[in-house]
C-alpha cells in the first residue's frame, strides 16, 4: 500500500523536530564534501528509519530499536550507502588477491580461534587494541573483518573507535565522514554513518571528523547504544581502540564488548610492558594475544608474516614519526 507523499513528509518532520527538541540542537547535516555513493542505496535520513510496511520509526526509543533488529540482509543492504572502496593492496589482503597469498592463512588460523572461543560462550563484540602505537592492531581487525565474511553469509561490522588517530578509512581507500564521532556528538544516525564498499557483507564505520574532546565522546554513553543496537544484526563485530597504554578509551570500550584481543609487535615491547597491559584488562574478557610483525622462519612453510609489514615496515601501514 502506497501513502500519500504529503502526510509522509509531515510524519518527517514532526519526528526530526521531536528528536532536535530532545537533543537540545540542530542536527548537522552530512559533510557536503563526502563523494556520492557507488549506487543510490537509501541511507536513513537523520534519525529516521523506514520499515518495509512504510511506517517511519526514530531511532530513539523501542519501536527503532525494534526496527533495526528486524533488517534483514537485504534490507541492511538497502539501507546503507555504498561506496567505490580504494583499498590499499599492501595491507588489505582479501580485496580480489589470490586466496591463500602469503599471510592469510594466519587470519585462517585467527578466526578459527575466534570460533572456539563462541562454542564455549557467547563472543560477538570483540575490541582489538594494542599496548603501544605502531604495533598493528588496525592492519591486523581490518583483515581479520575480511576474512570472517568470507565465509557465505557472514555479517561483520568493521568499526574505527581510534579518535585520537583514525585510520582505517584510508586503508580501505573509503570517506572518514560521517563517522563514529559524528554519531557519539549527536550528529548523525546509525545507519547513516554505515557504509559498505565492493567486500560482500563487510561493512564499515569510519572515526568520523576530528573531535577535540574524544575520551569525553567515547564514555557518554552513546557508544554502548550503539554496540547494543547494532551488534544483533551483524554475525561479528571488531572495534579498533587506541592503545591501552597511551589513554582510557580502550579500557572504557572493552566494557562494552564481549571480549578483547591484544595486539603485541614482535620485539617492540618488553615483557613486563605486555604483562602491565594485560593487567589493565583485569575483570574483562581477554581472548588472546596476536603476534604481529614476527620474523618468518623456514619451519613455517612459508613466509606468512613478511607480508604483514606496510611499505614503511610498519604493521598497519603507518607512517613513522
Amino acid at each position: 500500500m502506497h501513502r500519500k507523499k504529503e502526510p509522509m513528509s509531515r510524519i518527517h518532520e514532526a519526528l526530526k523536530k521531536a528528536e532536535q527538541e530532545r537533543a537540545g540542537r540542530v542536527l548537522a547535516p552530512l559533510d557536503p564534501k563526502a563523494p556520492e555513493p557507488a549506487d543510490p542505496g537509501t541511507a536513513a535520513e537523520e534519525s529516521l528509519l523506514s520499515t518495509a510496511g512504510g511506517e517511519v520509526l526514530g531511532s530513539s526509543g523501542r519501536a527503532g530499536e525494534d526496527a533495526l533488529a528486524q533488517l534483514t540482509q537485504e534490507a541492511l543492504k538497502a539501507q546503507v550507502r555504498k561506496f567505490k572502496w580504494n583499498p590499499n593492496p599492501q595491507t588489505m589482503l582479501f580485496f580480489g588477491q589470490e586466496a591463500y597469498a602469503p599471510g592469510t592463512e594466519e587470519f585462517r588460523t585467527l578466526r578459527s580461534h575466534l570460533y572456539a572461543f563462541r562454542d564455549l560462550e557467547p563472543v560477538r563484540t570483540v575490541l582489538v587494541t594494542s599496548a603501544a602505537p605502531r604495533e598493528g592492531k588496525s592492519f591486523i581487525v581490518a583483515n581479520l573483518a575480511q576474512i570472517c565474511v568470507q565465509q557465505p553469509g557472514r555479517r561483520v561490522l568493521l568499526v574505527d573507535a581510534d579518535l585520537r588517530w583514525s585510520r582505517l578509512h584510508l586503508t580501505l581507500g573509503t570517506p572518514a565522514t560521517p563517522g563514529l564521532s559524528d554519531y557519539l556528538a549527536g550528529e548523525a544516525s546509525e545507519l547513516s554513518i554505515l557504509q559498505r564498499g565492493p567486500l560482500e557483507n563487510l561493512y564499515f564505520i569510519p572515526g568520523g571528523k576530528h573531535s577535540s574532546n574524544p575520551a569525553e565522546l567515547i564514555a557518554n554513553g552513546r557508544l554502548k547504544d550503539l554496540i547494543r543496537r547494532l551488534s544483533p544484526l551483524f554475525d561479528w563485530v571488531f572495534i579498533d581502540s587506541p592503545p591501552v597504554m597511551a589513554v582510557s578509551d580502550s579500557r572504557v570500550i572493552a566494557d562494552f564488548c564481549d571480549g578483547l584481543l591484544l595486539v603485541v609487535g614482535a620485539a617492540m615491547q618488553p615483557y613486563d610492558f605486555v604483562q602491565k597491559t594485560c593487567l589493565q584488562f583485569k575483570g574483562k574478557r581477554l581472548l588472546g594475544v596476536v603476534l604481529n610483525r614476527a620474523e618468518a622462519r623456514a619451519s613455517y612453510g612459508y613466509k606468512y608474516y613478511g607480508y604483514y609489514r606496510g611499505p614503511d615496515g610498519d604493521g598497519d601501514g603507518k607512517p613513522k614519526g
